[in-house]
């Protein structure tokens, strides 16, 4: 504002002048004073002053002085005849004394038009003869801030393109991905997804640092972990280490592109299906199948390290404890109660066996499933998904720590089976470890088998996409009727058992188990069916019913199995049995179970009161 109160608007062009003692530009922030009203400006109006330059040059007539008052020198002809950088105004709006532009470019303070007209020593004529030609209109301050900041929005979204183009290159250089030649699926897809989670034992790399760092690595943990089909529950199964079983022969894919088969072994610990003999994670893939009868999908393999780092990432994990702990083995020295562990002091936690339970594997397996369910838990608030750098943090670690199979092998296959994954509630989520019981062939218990019993129910809910959590099942009120009511003793249960299901001996077997392990013992074999069948299926006729529904609670049969007849049979008739395809074995449920056996070991991942004791 001038002391008239007037607007004066600066070019901020103009504020950059030609220092000619230097030899470049100065910014001149104070703007350029206006002379009082009616008071031309020095040298208006006059021919201007011959002046004797320094080295005997002649000054040029028809040129201001660089003494007027905000005249700078730039933009008029130098004394030999050429031009001085810069385009600055002058104070005032005239033009300079002898006609020519002022040494600053502008017009003088004045305004008159100064006489003049002679040619300077350099040969060129002095700018008397002033351009008729109307000045180029400049842009206004707006349209320049506009310009300029859509420039530079330009250049940050090329920027932010660049950075993350940078950093899915840099998750996607930190995946190792191997071809396990098991499993198709992609990704994400429509049905149950299994996936093999192989926490290895593996020292390479760690430099002695928790014992042989020759040690190629077994399968230390290992957890199924299964998501069902519309993603609203997920159960995962821990595989004891040392169950024993039969591996399969195990092509494994080489360095340089060609496959080995690993053979078969019979009666040794599933530990060894990873690492023994050069064998990879499809190796344990193939041998879970063959042990569980569910085929995985994927497979993610992590090592010590991936427990310290994923723990970090993510801030720590809360674990509890029943009672103190100091386990010189594993170094975990916490004391009772509640603790956030991360780091080294979480590879203690989920190492440690000989100070919880009974001192063995099953009883650190519960204590990484309170840890597992808890790092979800962790996973899933919002304070880690609202946090960009915690997520930047975890993604980059988690590449950085996992070896996964070729189908979920990028970023982007990885964030997909993520957002698909993190569908499902953690309330509904269960971890479970596989029935197992004391190896019958050894004296010194060191290894355990599976519970033929209870692990073929567990395994079949699993395959049959059924929750370990509460599961509400819809029936037909019809069917559901036919398992209500009263039982026969079964004693009184008469039942002639035809072999569908292309099992050898089932139907024998079956009349085994019914006569001395259940006590009906007016059940007969009656070989083979006609043919084939794909369900299992009792006919009985209506005054039958309460022997149907005994048998039908013994085998574990659906509602749907039972057919009833609509003539009542002779006192002493048998009801006719035909196993089918579904059949397992003698003792085991028809039906999939809507529960979890009775006495397995299970826990709830939302479940925060669990302390390893």
């Amino acid at each position: 504002m001038d002391t008239q109160g007037r607007r004066q608007h600066v070019d901020p062009a103009d504020q950059w002048v030609f220092d000619p003692e230097t030899g470049s530009y100065q910014l001149r922030l104070d703007p350029p004073q206006q002379p009082e009203r009616g008071v031309p400006a020095q040298g208006a109006g006059r021919r201007a002053q011959r002046v004797q330059p320094q080295g005997g040059g002649r000054a040029r007539p028809g040129r201001s002085g660089a003494e007027d008052e905000g005249h700078g020198a730039v933009g008029g002809r130098s004394a030999d005849g050429g031009r001085t950088a810069g385009a600055g105004r002058a104070a005032g709006n005239g033009r300079a004394a002898g006609g020519g532009r002022t040494a600053g470019g502008g017009r003088t303070a004045a305004g008159g038009r100064a006489a003049g007209g002679a040619r300077g020593e350099g040969g060129g004529r002095a700018a008397a003869r002033t351009s008729r030609r109307r000045p180029k209109a400049r842009k206004s301050a707006k349209k320049r801030a506009l310009i300029w900041t859509a420039g530079t929005l330009g250049v940050v979204v090329i920027a932010a393109c660049i950075g993350v183009y940078a950093l899915y290159q840099q998750l996607n250089g930190n995946i190792n991905a191997i071809d396990p030649g098991i499993g198709s699926k992609n990704a994400t897809s429509t049905g149950p997804v299994n996936i093999l989670v192989i926490g290895t034992d593996s020292r390479k790399g760690l430099k002695g640092k928790y014992g042989d760092s020759a040690n190629v690595g077994h399968a230390d943990t290992t957890i199924l972990f299964h998501v069902s089909k519309d993603r609203s529950n997920a159960t995962a199964l821990s595989i004891p280490r040392d169950i024993i079983t039969d591996i399969p022969d195990c092509p494994t894919k080489q360095p340089d592109g060609s496959t080995k088969i690993i053979p078969a072994e019979s009666g040794v610990r599933f530990n060894t299906s990873l690492g023994q003999y050069g064998r990879d994670p499809g190796c344990t893939m193939r041998t879970v199948k063959a042990l569980t009868g569910i085929t995985p999908d994927h497979f993610m393999m992590a090592n010590f390290d991936a427990v310290k780092d994923l723990s970090t990432a993510v801030g720590g994990v809360e674990v509890c404890l029943a009672k103190d702990i100091d386990d010189p083995d594993s170094h975990l020295k916490l004391a009772k109660g509640r603790h956030t562990v991360a780091g080294e002091q979480a590879l203690a936690f989920v190492r440690t066996r000989h100070s919880v339970g009974f001192g063995g594997d099953l009883s650190r397996i519960e204590l990484q499933q309170q840890f597992l369910s808890s790092m979800m838990r962790k996973m899933k608030s919002g304070d880690t998904l609202t946090s960009p750098t915690k997520l930047l943090k975890l993604a980059n670690t988690a590449t950085k720590a996992l070896t996964v199979d070729t189908g979920i092998g990028s970023v982007t296959k990885l964030s997909e089976l993520a957002k698909d994954l993190s569908r499902v509630n953690t309330k509904n989520i269960t971890f479970a470890t596989v029935p197992v019981i004391d190896n019958p062939a050894e004296k010194v218990h060191t290894t355990v088998v599976l519970d033929e019993t209870k692990a073929p129910q567990l395994f079949s809910m699993v395959k049959d996409d059924v929750s370990l959590t509460e599961v509400k099942k819809k029936q037909k009120a019809s069917d559901a009727a036919k398992l209500k009511g009263p039982k026969a003793d079964p004693i009184n249960v008469r039942v002639e058992v035809l072999n569908g299901s292309g099992v050898f001996g089932a139907a024998q077997d079956t009349v085994n188990w019914l006569q001395n392990d259940e006590g009906v013992s007016r059940s007969t074999n009656g070989g083979n069916a006609p043919a084939e069948v794909k369900k299992t299926t009792l006919e009985y006729a209506p005054n039958q019913a309460d022997q149907a529904r005994r048998l039908a609670a013994m085998m574990g049969l659906p509602a749907s199995a039972l057919k009833q007849g609509t003539e009542d049979a002779a006192p002493r008739a048998n009801m006719t049995l035909t196993l089918g395809k579904d059949f397992k074995q003698a003792g085991t449920p028809i039906a999939t179970p809507t529960k979890a056996p009775e006495g397995i070991q299970k826990v709830e991942a939302d479940d925060k009161s669990v302390c390893a004791k």
